[in-house]
């Protein structure tokens, strides 16, 4: 997957400035993708040369702002991507590697990240959770593009949930070796 297919896929769900992209980005599939505005610009940038975005033409506007739109190439790649089969992330988090070194190497300063780490999953879980409230609580069941939407931030719940489960279990037991540790 690239940049450019969660750029597709945001426009397909609404025309929008850079800008007002960047936020969305932010607040939606930023929790699953990560990119910088820079990156953002750069990327609109190369799919509108491509054909497969164009700008809305506002004349009220005499700004430098653009409205990007969805044009038939962009959706014809953004079929095609969707038609490719994928294989799962693989999961590449650094606390692991580091898990790893303070195995061989003890003391017990990783702690710390781990706490950090913890918090960090309950507050990812808090908003997503008002996120769920918010926007997915009363939803009609019935439309299909809210369910879908739902169900990936339910994704996000539960894996946050499934996080801070995992740290409540590992960190307690570190502490202990901490506590016992003769040096």
């Amino acid at each position: 997957m690239s940049l450019a297919h969660v750029l597709l896929t945001s426009l397909m769900e609404k025309p929008s400035t850079g800008f007002e992209l960047a936020r969305r980005f932010d607040r939606s599939m930023g929790f699953f993708w990560n990119a910088t505005h820079q990156q953002i610009y750069r990327e609109l940038n190369g799919m509108q040369k491509k054909g497969w975005i164009s700008t809305l033409e506002d004349e009220a506007d005499t700004g430098r702002k653009k409205t990007y739109q969805v044009e038939q190439p962009g959706r014809i790649e953004l079929t095609e991507w969707m038609s490719k089969q994928g294989q799962p992330a693989q999961l590449r988090e650094e606390i692991m590697v580091r898990l790893r070194a303070e195995a061989q190497l003890g003391g017990n300063s990783i702690l710390p990240e781990l706490h950090r780490h913890l918090k960090i999953h309950r507050d990812n879980l808090i908003v997503y959770e008002q996120i769920f409230a918010k926007d997915f609580a009363h939803a009609d069941e019935q439309n299909r593009t809210l369910f879908i939407h739902k169900m990936i931030l339910q994704l996000g719940i539960d894996l946050e949930k499934g996080w801070i489960h995992w740290l409540e279990q590992l960190i307690p037991p570190l502490q202990k070796f901490a506590e016992n540790d003769p040096k």
